[in-house]
């Protein structure tokens, strides 16, 4: 096996002696060990929980190598995030977590790199542009795990009713959210600006505009022209003629609004891969095309990663670097895309997905891949900023909002936060 054990010989060179390094198929390093994950639910239900598809990995694992013991703990995402803190507080980290952001932790020099820890092979095969997503300061500590891209979901049957084409610019997007309005569609454009997710919500919607939260260089520029005019014109054009449906944008939330359009009672909403199959499972007919832009369709959409990262308390990085690499083989990574319909993390998965005639509805969503742009995760500072997005940005568009005060409050605490940090 070829393994980047930088951080390992580096240690094995301190001590002035050498070892023996376990090669693939056989135990991870001599005697038994326990290794422990904590991860995120990805289930709807305990059908799907998880829990399951963790175990069946682990079970798979253990059997090949008998002297590595896995546990999986799993935990919904209103928790997961809050249990791992606390247990690195308390000094007792889990040796693996797969949750939402890694940058603390790693500017923390908590974690592992994943050049410690992967194969070479393992490590080339992640998609390109979540390697990058997962560096600070040019190494790589956030390993992707799972990803998805948005595009603009409409009703197909609403929208043939309405002898409508799905919009390509802003001003097709309102011209069609008027005509399903005045057909009295409940929501013509659902605008999911609560506080469940907002900042993904308004993240699509500075990108179609031309700008986004930060620049080139990874500073944050929230209250650029560009994403003023943007906030503007959703406020006017939008909101403020009543294309948005009866629910405020800043009190919608995005599963509320998911729901509303599996019921058939929204026209279009921006959306992600998990969305086709509920909508399916009622009836509902759904088309799909990239974000409309100002002047022509989206250059971008967002793009999402959650993480997995390695601690180093405990030690056993050939043992956590052995599992992972295992976690991420192409049979594994596709199993739970497909499990909870969402975008493989490698190129293997990646490309078996877009021959697969089983994945045509995914493809659109590969495609947009490439040029997407995730949340800037590497700032540690951005746990901060995307919670003042979330309670602040609802209120921009609101009858009494200021979309230019609004961003200007937030690109100064954004600052700040950043500074600080």
């Amino acid at each position: 096996m070829q393994r980047r054990l930088t951080g390992l010989i580096a240690g094995v060179s301190a001590l002035g002696a050498t070892v023996a390094l376990g090669g693939c198929g056989s135990s991870a390093g001599s005697g038994d060990v326990t290794l422990r994950l904590v991860a995120a639910d990805y289930g709807d239900s305990k059908a799907n929980s998880s829990q399951k598809y963790w175990e069946k990995l682990s079970t798979a694992y253990e059997a090949k190598h008998p002297g590595v013991d896995i546990k999986v703990s799993v935990y919904s995402w209103n928790e997961v995030d809050a249990k791992v803190k606390a247990m690195v507080d308390a000094g007792d980290p889990p040796d693996m977590a797969q949750i939402g952001a890694y940058a603390d932790y790693a500017a923390a020099g908590q974690l592992y790199s994943a050049d410690d820890l992967l194969s070479i092979d393992t490590q080339a095969d992640f998609v390109s542009q979540l390697t990058t997503a997962g560096e600070l300061n040019r190494t790589q500590y956030g390993m992707p795990f799972a990803s998805s891209t948005r595009l603009l979901f409409y009703n197909k049957k609403l929208f043939t009713d309405a002898g409508l084409t799905p919009p390509e610019t802003w001003s097709q997007l309102a011209s069609d959210a008027a005509a399903l309005k005045d057909r009295g569609v409940k929501y013509p454009y659902a605008l999911p600006l609560g506080p469940e997710e907002a900042q993904a919500e308004t993240m699509m919607w500075l990108l179609s505009g031309g700008d986004g939260y930060t620049d080139t260089v990874g500073s944050y520029r929230l209250d650029s022209q560009q994403n003023i005019k943007t906030l503007t014109w959703l406020k006017d054009k939008l909101v403020a003629k009543g294309l948005t449906g009866p629910v405020a944008p800043g009190k919608l939330n995005r599963a509320e609004a998911f729901a509303a359009f599996t019921r058939g009672e929204v026209g279009m909403l921006n959306g992600h891969p998990t969305l086709m199959k509920a909508a399916a499972a009622k009836g509902v007919k759904v088309g799909m095309v990239p974000l409309p832009g100002s002047n022509g369709r989206s250059k971008s959409t967002m793009g999402v990663a959650d993480w997995m990262m390695a601690f180093k308390k405990n030690g056993h990085a050939e043992q956590v670097g052995d599992f992972l690499d295992d976690v991420y083989s192409e049979k594994n990574v596709l199993a739970f895309s497909h499990e909870y319909d969402l975008l493989p993390v490698t190129t293997s998965a990646s490309d078996a997905m877009t021959l697969d005639k089983d994945d045509a509805d995914l493809v659109d969503f590969l495609d947009e891949l490439p040029n997407a742009e995730l949340y800037p995760v590497s700032q540690t500072s951005w746990a901060a900023v995307s919670a003042d997005i979330k309670r602040q940005i609802g209120a921009a568009v609101s009858p009494t909002g200021d979309p230019a005060a609004t961003l200007g409050r937030l690109q100064r605490d954004a600052s700040a936060a950043e500074n600080a940090g």
